[in-house]
């Protein structure tokens, strides 16, 4: 009997209901899938870490509206362009091993060559006016730029797209609502890991080496998943999964055809973006202060590797309650909580920061604590509840939207979804701020911004609660009927 086809006397009771949804017999393919999960955001974490401590202490928090809108944006675009093409010539696993690869060898080119020899390789744009000093410095400290693109992009190609497409192709949504949220359960432990590595080691290149030796692992992982567990029906039953059509070979231009015409596809688009967009508004100005805090790359990344810590364990506890809402309530009611955390959390950052000149001497009589150290501390607190969600609901109702599709829509519609709209929701908030900045308040700073980016912040919510609200329709509509 297939894993995932149970009678209702097998179906779990107690506690391991909340702890542990999964049969014995499921357990070959989950653990390694959850392993290899635990893989990738261990990666994510310390790329995160190190390209913010090297882009905030070298550049300075200005510097990353340009990086996300002028650099990531069509990086992103390019990477999706090669990922769709490459669709079209090679088979899924030979995609997979692509990707990987590419970024492993980016990973040793950084460590040995560009890093090393960044001050030769850099180019001084110090005398050019303070316009284009803001967009001229990514481009003179292009080996920190480029290492900042790239970590960027592990996380859109190998958290969102590689991994959850394997995920996706593999699972039936029944299993899903068991298996995604216990993925992350796991996984998100691999967050804790990477805080202690960046709070302990100081060697960027040490660090490195040990991502390279993680992206080594999950092609190992992938490779025995294919080749040992999924061949046997016991693991993969056709008849689970929703019976796939011939792949179509669509141009580029016929491809995002495909995908503009799908009301469907377009609320995920807009959830991911408000996500992006919501987020990256919080975090640059958060970081930015962070900065005057702990002004060595050293500091820097060790604080970062706290947030990892912190991150990690609200991301397990949100894991188990997240497992529980996705088996018990609608998808409505799970989808609806991130958005939520973020809009609370958000508004009571910026709050912090708006009226910080009347809260101060409140502030400073409690201990000798600083307002600077407060709204430090808010927007930590603010991250750590927004990533835990994140992690927790958001992720796995996402793609669990993406069961039901066909094939094309599931892997093409996903490529340009999850690489192209998540940059471009992180994109989106640069270019909000760039425009404020060089634009609209020529001369002024994020901080003295802050009241007008909490009602652009307020304006995204409410459009990803709508997003939500729309998506559930569609995806009620499309699997009424449906146990699979």
């Amino acid at each position: 009997m297939p894993a995932s086809k149970k009678t209702k006397e097998d179906e779990f009771v107690g506690w391991r209901s909340v702890f542990w949804p999964i049969y014995p017999t499921e357990l070959k393919k989950f653990l390694p899938m959850a392993i290899m999960m635990m893989c990738i955001l261990f990666n994510y974490s310390v790329l995160r870490g190190i390209k913010d401590s090297l882009v905030f202490i070298n550049m300075g928090e200005d510097a990353v509206p340009t990086l996300k809108l002028w650099f990531v944006l069509p990086a992103a675009v390019l990477f999706m362009l090669g990922y769709s093409k490459l669709s079209n010539i090679f088979s899924k696993n030979s995609v997979f091993y692509i990707v990987v690869t590419f970024f492993l060898g980016y990973f040793l080119l950084f460590a040995f060559v560009l890093y090393p020899f960044h001050e030769f390789l850099s180019i001084d744009f110090s005398n050019v006016s303070v316009f284009w000093k803001k967009l001229l410095i990514p481009v003179g400290g292009w080996v920190f730029s480029s290492f900042y693109v790239v970590a960027e992009l592990w996380g859109s190609a190998m958290v969102s797209l590689m991994f959850w497409r394997f995920a996706n192709d593999v699972t039936s949504l029944k299993q899903s609502r068991r298996f995604y949220s216990m993925f992350g359960f796991i996984a998100n432990s691999s967050l804790i890991i990477s805080g202690t590595v960046l709070k302990t080691i100081k060697n960027i290149n040490l660090i490195l080496v040990i991502a390279v030796m993680s992206c080594i692992i999950i092609m190992g992982i992938y490779y025995w998943l294919n080749n040992y567990v999924l061949t046997d029906p016991r693991f993969l039953d056709p008849s689970e999964l929703k019976k796939q059509k011939t792949k179509m070979k669509l141009d580029l231009k016929e491809s995002l055809k495909y995908i503009v015409q799908s009301r469907y596809l377009g609320f995920i688009v807009l959830l991911v973006v408000c996500y992006g967009t919501s987020i990256n508004l919080v975090e640059v100005m958060w970081k930015g202060h962070a900065k005057l805090l702990y002004r060595t790359e050293a500091e820097f990344s060790g604080f970062m590797g706290g947030l990892q810590i912190w991150t990690g364990t609200a991301a397990i506890i949100c894991m188990l309650a997240g497992a529980n809402i996705l088996r018990r309530c609608t998808w409505f009611t799970a989808a609806i909580i991130t958005p939520l955390m973020i809009f609370v959390t958000g508004l009571i950052f910026f709050c912090c920061i708006i009226f910080k000149d009347a809260l101060a001497p409140m502030i400073s009589s409690y201990g000798g604590l600083t307002i600077l150290g407060v709204i430090t501390s808010v927007g930590l607190l603010q991250n750590v509840l927004g990533k835990g969600t994140k992690y927790s609901l958001f992720d796995s109702t996402k793609e669990m939207s993406y069961i039901p599709l066909d094939d094309e829509l599931k892997s093409k519609g996903k490529a340009a979804v999850d690489v192209i709209g998540g940059r471009a929701g992180k994109s989106g908030g640069a270019a909000i701020q760039f425009l404020l900045l060089n634009v609209i308040f020529v001369g002024s700073s994020l901080v003295e911004l802050a009241s007008v980016l909490a009602i652009i912040f307020t304006i995204i919510l409410i459009l990803w609660f709508y997003a939500v609200s729309g998506l559930n329709k569609q995806f009620l509509k499309i699997t009424a009927g449906s146990d699979r």
